[in-house]
């Protein structure tokens, strides 16, 4: 185990604790099992890095921190360490990526049974399946999804301003304050502009190329190795799912034609529909339905997105400054709330009651006129007028 103690101080001591994301302080960190999951870039490990030393220091003792592609686990179990760890007084163990080690699921129930004062952090892939892993932890395990930066966070760890974070409610009959707030402390319509290009991965360095090839990167390793893993991608096949989210891309807003789709890919539809089902679940795509409560399983979706709009700059879809808009939207409004296509009433409607149009600075009310919570978000804008909000408030949520 010495060889983990020292790998834990190395890689504490490195990490920064200069700005912590505010998911930090809504974990309960204390519960005897916590699962944080997440696409792969958006931040699960530095967050656990920075609890582990604000808490408890550098030093292993109390707690440990894990990473379960380390080669100690190559001639050890998971089980022996929590064994020798809980005899040396450990407190709290933490896991990193525990999808790489192949029996996580069934050891972490065996030592949950065994050590209930052993407290367990783990985190992985957005698609792990607490629920039907080998063994099922979903009634033990509290679970965490992170997603990636919200605009708010951007500005508090690119720009230095702190804001605090927002309801929905408090957006909507407050935007006149809050709008106000935040345009005393900067330009909020360029730094909109800069967070759809850059903002929402944590690992932006002033270097554009530089940034975009690292989200390629990420974008590569969740269809060649995640999804093939937890989804039953065979792997001969994850060049059609390039294809699939370039072209999906390619044609946003996506008028879904799934006969359409399936003869381009050269792939059956019921194919065709797994495979989107697979990309939304590994957060590549947003796939949203017009009533959320009668979807089906292998029903067709009424609108497909890129999951964020830094995705689609990676991508090169620059130039589709409306389809760019709604992705926002829906991505920043769907960590919290439940989101679904609009149709005839609206983009968005949120929580089943809100109904949101999105679209410039000239957009009027002409499609979502006399209908009750109706709100325009729109670009290009510092303060509200009325019901027609600047887009970027959304981006306060989180």
């Amino acid at each position: 185990m010495e060889s983990l103690f020292k790998r834990h101080q190395i890689l504490i001591s490195q990490v920064s604790t200069k700005i912590v994301r505010n998911m930090q302080n809504s974990i309960k960190w204390d519960k005897q099992l916590v699962a944080i999951k997440g696409s792969r870039g958006v931040g699960k490990t530095t967050l656990i890095r920075q609890y582990i030393k604000n808490r408890y220091g550098e030093m292993p003792g109390e707690a440990l921190y894990c990473t379960m592609d380390s080669l100690y686990f190559s001639s050890h179990t998971l089980l022996e360490l929590a064994e020798k760890f809980h005899q040396m007084g450990g407190k709290h163990l933490f896991l990193d990526e525990v999808h790489k080690y192949p029996t996580w699921s069934r050891e972490i129930k065996e030592i949950y049974d065994l050590y209930p004062d052993l407290k367990i952090v783990f985190s992985g892939s957005s698609m792990l399946q607490i629920l039907n892993a080998d063994a099922d932890l979903s009634r033990r395990a509290l679970s965490y999804t992170m997603a990636g930066l919200s605009f708010r966070e951007f500005l508090h760890f690119y720009k230095g301003i702190e804001l605090p974070v927002y309801t929905l409610e408090q957006v909507l009959t407050d935007a006149d304050n809050i709008c106000k707030k935040v345009c005393e402390l900067c330009r909020p319509v360029k730094m909109f502009e800069e967070y759809l290009r850059v903002g929402y991965y944590p690992f932006y360095d002033n270097d554009e190329d530089e940034y975009y090839s690292r989200i390629e990167n990420v974008v590569s390793f969740i269809i060649d190795q995640e999804m093939p893993e937890f989804c039953g991608i065979d792997v001969a096949y994850t060049r059609k799912l390039k294809t699939m989210l370039i072209y999906l891309a390619e044609n946003m807003p996506f008028e879904v034609n799934i006969a359409k789709l399936a003869g381009y890919l050269g792939l059956n539809k019921n194919t065709v529909l797994s495979y989107l089902a697979s990309l939304n679940r590994a957060e590549l795509i947003m796939l949203l339905y017009s009533d959320n409560l009668s979807v089906t399983k292998m029903q067709k979706p009424d609108k497909i997105y890129i999951q964020n709009p830094n995705v689609m700059y990676a991508l090169g879809q620059s130039n589709s400054i409306g389809t760019i808009r709604e992705c926002f939207v829906a991505n920043q409004l769907s960590v919290k709330h439940e989101v679904e296509y609009g149709k005839k009433t609206g983009d968005f409607k949120v929580d089943g009651k809100y109904i949101f149009e999105v679209g410039g600075e000239r957009k009027t009310f002409d499609q979502i006129a006399n209908i009750p919570n109706s709100f325009i978000l729109a670009d290009s804008m510092e303060m509200p007028i009325g019901h027609k909000l600047p887009i970027w408030v959304v981006g306060l949520l989180y």
